[in-house]
């Protein structure tokens, strides 16, 4: 049996461009991470931080959260972000 994948994603005019940005990361580095109250979302952020902490090793790991899927983080909650952390991933979920 042979098995066959169909992706999905039609052609587009617009080529796509690499994502260029990027911080070292040294030890003692704060990495946030930000939940975005889809359910799965601090599953998801589990697993990024297991992968990232055996990759980057003395890094240290925060956790954040947006008071709903449908809310934007509000002015306190970035401010308090860029103040605590170097990096940060956001995530979804479903």
């Amino acid at each position: 049996m042979t098995i066959q994948f169909h992706d999905p994603r039609g052609a587009t005019r617009v080529p796509a461009e690499p994502y260029a940005c990027r911080h070292a990361l040294d030890e003692g580095a704060v990495v946030g991470l930000l939940a975005n109250g889809f359910p799965d979302s601090i599953a998801f952020l589990d697993a990024v931080e297991e992968a990232l902490g055996a990759a980057l090793p003395g890094v240290r790991f925060v956790r954040y959260a947006k008071p709903g899927a449908s809310a934007p983080a509000n002015d306190a909650l970035v401010a308090r972000i860029a103040a605590e952390c170097d990096a940060l991933v956001t995530a979804y979920g479903h």
